[in-house]
């Protein structure tokens, strides 16, 4: 199925596909951010960003805030490469958090401010405080990230690529970024485009049968689970929860039918971030891969390079730099 997509730069140059490098969740780490560019060849001249080869370009998978000590470095130097036309990037949900949770209508914030809300934004909120100036140039920024994007033979999202859902949210995000009217539309945080908003950013969830639940890796206990959509051939509870955590106690045999829904199948590679994976990391599946291994608290930095030509995912391709 072909979704509609935001416009954005080809990832050509002279009808030639150009070597794309992909960067996940950075979480206001810059220092991983600073190494990961240099390794990957690229600096910062008088005269602007220069890749390692003619017409290379980055992609960033969203989740450049939040936990990190450097968040205003962090967007600073995504910006400005973004700035320089040499790079694209998707929202990442901790965008997504912080644009409700900065966007106040007349029954309140769209997100909460709560005691957890409000730990999980501390460290965006201590750079870029309530109320200033920063914070509202900071945000309006975000609001201008597309949620998913097509370039140079490849895809990117945050969290899942589902076409239904994506031309779903096509019908009211024709460039797939949020704006004032739909931020401001009564009723949105109740609405089915929220609820598809959600699940391209975070990931389709399901509950675990009665009895199952789990501590997430904030030490939240959770009776619903995330669903590992890129594998293909998944069919066990073991398989298609995506919990996060090292030996989750799970529900024995296959889960329900229509989890399967999720699954991409599409011959295009995506690239996703979201899952805070761990350990070495592991293609599980030709056409899909995640990327982020929780830069954010202590993992390593990846990034991936594609190249013209490249069809599937490969393993020789990733790349720890930060």
């Amino acid at each position: 199925m072909r979704v509609r997509s935001r416009p954005s730069s080809s990832g050509r140059q002279n009808g030639a596909f150009r070597m794309i490098h992909i960067l996940p969740d950075i979480h206001g780490q810059h220092a991983k951010l600073a190494a990961g560019l240099d390794r990957l060849g690229w600096r910062r001249r008088a005269s602007g960003w220069h890749g390692p080869s003619p017409g290379a370009r980055l992609v960033f998978l969203g989740d450049f805030i939040d936990r990190g000590p450097e968040q205003k470095k962090v967007l600073a130097t995504v910006r400005s490469l973004l700035d320089s036309g040499k790079a694209d990037a998707v929202m990442g949900n901790h965008e997504f958090n912080a644009i409700l949770f900065h966007t106040e209508t007349d029954s309140g914030p769209l997100r909460p401010h709560s005691p957890k809300n409000l730990a999980q934004h501390a460290a965006f909120i201590a750079e870029f405080p309530l109320g200033s100036a920063a914070l509202a140039e900071a945000v309006a920024w975000m609001r201008t990230l597309p949620i998913w994007l097509e370039t140079g033979g490849i895809r990117a999202v945050h969290a899942c690529w589902h076409g239904p859902t994506i031309a779903e949210v096509s019908a009211s995000l024709p460039e797939a970024r949020l704006d004032e009217a739909i931020l401001n539309r009564p009723g949105l945080t109740a609405s089915r485009l929220f609820d598809d908003l959600e699940r391209l950013t975070k990931g389709p969830e399901t509950r675990l049968p009665e009895g199952f639940g789990f501590h997430d890796g904030g030490g939240h206990w959770r009776e619903m689970t995330r669903i590992a959509w890129w594998r293909q051939d998944a069919t066990s509870w073991r398989d298609l929860a995506a919990t996060g955590v090292p030996d989750p106690v799970l529900p024995e045999g296959d889960a329900p039918r229509d989890l399967h829904a999720f699954r991409y199948v599409d011959p295009v590679p995506v690239f996703f971030g979201h899952y805070w994976m761990t350990g070495v990391p592991v293609v599980e599946a030709p056409y899909a891969l995640c990327l982020d291994y929780s830069a954010g608290i202590g993992g390593p930095l990846l990034a991936y390079r594609y190249e013209p030509g490249d069809t599937q995912v490969r393993a020789d391709r990733i790349q720890e730099v930060g």
